[in-house]
């Protein structure tokens, strides 16, 4: 019989924390054990969470949140003094923009607004009065907007990086191989959580499939089933296989997987890094509409230390320019606390080239393809990334703030109706108990 990897595990969610095979998640460190994070909440900001926004009639920042102060104190807060707010035209309520502003001006502010949600009224209690004071400005607080009251985009929507921390993919063991047991889908992918879903393709009914995680020298079995209405073949991209009857190529190393039937690969994880899995059969469709996904083989001995990780798939054919299967505002950001150091695993599963631009902070490139570029390690703030490629990159942290990082096509993440696509941010809190905060805020 099939037997747990972690049979002393009790939830998925403390698996997160002690599983080897993920301690370095996005979510390392965070009390998420239980109902931690929930009974954690805010509490766990530095600073009281006193909400200094408050929402319109009928509408309330968070569950449970209490009736703050007046908005017109959060503009008062703002030491820039130039604290006027476009006011959208077309709504109830909504007076001509100010002189100056365009409609660019408004629909740019409330995809950011859209991005922020009411995670916005937190940042009070990360950041302090001062610089929540100068978003609430930026943001235009005394328009009582109605994001206020919703969730921020990324937390409306399915996320990879949310999905492997609290249901990661777990093996089973057989004879000591580890056996992972993935679907092949037609699923309803929602770009972000205003678009209508496109129909796409997952494994294991999500775009990016869940993340794969082993040791080098395991020895793994991938079982896929095969869902869909078409054949389809899974390549493991990056593995050195002994076996080449296990690359996944149909019609070169195998007969296509035919819908309703199963196909079992089978090797060791000899090199360790950064790779991926997709499909490798009328590909260019079936990769372009969501059969991509993460396969990390954490190395023997240590490479290089980080505190943090996050996983970074991008694609640009269906929905368009996509980071983790979404477009902004819908993009999970990467979250990090002061003194930390992150590690940005870039996967490029598209067609084009796409060079990532980190404001505020250098990355230092570590590895290529999942090998070590050792005493080659370089810096830099914009890495192009081409397609089929792997970069992983340190980032490490000292200065707090919610960060830009985006490709640097510019049609790729910026338009008449503001940013979109191929956009995230960097959000680096002073300590990090404001991580548990934040996240406590989104789940």
């Amino acid at each position: 019989m099939d037997q747990p990897i972690d049979p002393d595990v009790s939830s998925p969610i403390e698996k997160v924390i002690v599983s080897p095979l993920s301690r370095r998640s996005v979510l390392r460190g965070a009390a998420l054990a239980g109902a931690g994070i929930a009974g954690a909440g805010l509490a766990a900001c530095a600073r009281p969470l006193a909400p200094l926004w408050t929402p319109g009639p009928g509408r309330s920042i968070m569950p449970g949140a209490a009736t703050a102060s007046p908005l017109a104190t959060a503009t008062a807060m703002a030491t820039n003094g130039h604290g006027h707010s476009p006011q959208p035209t077309g709504t109830a309520g909504a007076t001509a923009p100010p002189n100056g502003w365009s409609e660019h001006d408004i629909e740019a502010r409330r995809v950011v607004r859209r991005y922020l949600g009411n995670l916005a009224p937190a940042l009070r209690g990360i950041y302090g009065d001062q610089v929540f004071g100068k978003l609430a400005t930026i943001l235009g607080a005394e328009d009582s907007y109605p994001e206020l009251s919703m969730k921020p985009a990324f937390a409306q929507v399915p996320q990879l990086v949310l999905n492997d921390a609290v249901n990661p993919l777990t093996p089973t063991i057989e004879n000591g191989v580890k056996v992972f047991r993935l679907t092949v889908d037609e699923i309803s992918q929602p770009i972000d959580e205003l678009k209508a879903p496109v129909a796409a393709l997952g494994f294991n009914g999500q775009w990016p499939g869940p993340t794969i995680r082993v040791n080098q020298g395991d020895r793994v079995r991938a079982v896929f089933t095969n869902n869909l209405h078409e054949t389809t073949g899974i390549h493991f991209h990056g593995v050195e296989f002994d076996d080449f009857f296990q690359d996944g190529v149909p019609w070169v190393t195998q007969v296509p997987i035919r819908p309703a039937e199963s196909f079992a690969y089978e090797f060791v994880a000899r090199n360790s890094g950064s790779h991926m899995y997709h499909s490798h059969h009328n590909a260019t469709d079936q990769v372009g509409r969501g059969l991509l996904g993460a396969f990390i083989v954490e190395p023997a001995a240590a490479q290089f230390q980080y505190d943090r990780e996050y996983i970074w798939i991008s694609n640009d054919a269906l929905g368009g320019f996509t980071i983790n299967g979404h477009g902004f505002p819908a993009v999970v950001p990467a979250l990090a606390a002061a003194g930390e150091t992150l590690l940005v695993r870039f996967m490029n599963e598209g067609v084009m080239m796409h060079p990532w631009h980190s404001h505020g902070y250098k990355m230092r490139v570590v590895a290529r393809d999942g090998w070590p570029l050792g005493s080659a390690a370089f810096d830099c703030d914009t890495l192009s990334v081409n397609p089929g490629e792997r970069w992983d990159a340190l980032i490490t942290v000292d200065r707090p703030g919610v960060w830009a990082f985006h490709c640097h096509v510019l049609p790729h993440v910026e338009g008449h109706d503001g940013m979109f696509g191929m956009v995230t941010t960097l959000i680096v809190v002073p300590e990090r108990a404001h991580v548990d905060a934040i996240l406590a805020a989104i789940l």
